[in-house]
């Protein structure tokens, strides 16, 4: 039984490890180096960082007093409002794609309302970043709401006693009690930004330099058979991933 259960355990995680590794090894040091060089990737490593770190701060700055409502507080349709921030992390991102371009394209339900303020924003560098708020935004929110549930609230009311503010309370208790969750919210958010691909490929296109993203980089350069250049992009993905996994179980542990 024990050599069954072993060998089960040894089949998916060589499963899991063996293309990886492929994939890191395909390359020597030097062609890495030589294909990370390409004005391309440079560019698609330029607008994955610019983009991500837009699609962040948007996320913590809105979705940190709506995890918070929904950890604390309870009114009509709360559960209902749950339910739609997670809906983002199982819809297919093709899906969230077509949604965002009907809803914000050029011919889509907001169009005469964006138009008549001179707004484009359907393939631009501005639509890669709802894209990617769009579908990584739930992350933070479900790591934050569980953060905030856990927190003491005898502490934050000792600290009213004292004479802090609601906001003061928030800042200097509520937020250190629950960084921890925060923290892990942020990396998965930003680890889910960097990775996306479906619903910005959809919504904003793949345009060099405007739209085209590491992961949409990935694609076009193993459509038009650079393969080396696929791959270094790729080993850069998953060296962030591998980082992101590190940082969480280090988070978790403390």
């Amino acid at each position: 039984m024990r050599a069954a259960v072993a060998l089960a355990a040894a089949l998916l995680a060589g499963f899991i490890t063996f293309p990886i590794a492929g994939l890191i090894f395909h390359l020597t040091p030097v062609q890495f180096i030589a294909a990370l060089q390409a004005p391309a990737a440079q560019a698609a490593l330029r607008l994955s960082l610019f983009t991500t770190l837009c699609s962040l701060v948007l996320t913590v700055s809105l979705g940190t007093p709506l995890a918070y409502i929904l950890a604390r507080r309870v009114f009509p349709g709360r559960a209902l409002l749950d339910a739609i921030v997670d809906l983002p992390i199982v819809v297919p991102p093709a899906v969230a794609g077509l949604a965002l371009l009907l809803a914000f394209g050029r011919t889509g339900t907001l169009a005469p309302v964006l138009h008549a303020f001179g707004i484009n924003l359907s393939f631009t560098t501005a639509a890669v970043v709802m894209a990617q708020t769009f579908v990584a935004s739930p992350f933070f929110v479900r790591a934050a709401r569980s953060g905030f549930a856990t927190v003491d609230q005898t502490l934050e009311a000792a600290s009213a006693t004292l004479g802090m503010g609601p906001l003061h309370t928030f800042a200097l208790v509520t937020v250190p009690l629950a960084a921890p969750a925060l923290t892990g919210g942020i990396v998965l958010c930003w680890a889910r930004a960097l990775g996306e691909f479906g619903a910005t490929i959809m919504f904003a296109g793949n345009l060099s330099g405007v739209s085209q993203t590491l992961p949409l980089a990935v694609y076009l350069d193993l459509e038009g058979g650079d393969v080396a250049g696929a791959t270094a992009l790729s080993i850069v993905l998953i060296a962030v991933s591998l980082a992101v996994v590190a940082g969480i179980r280090s988070v978790e542990r403390r």
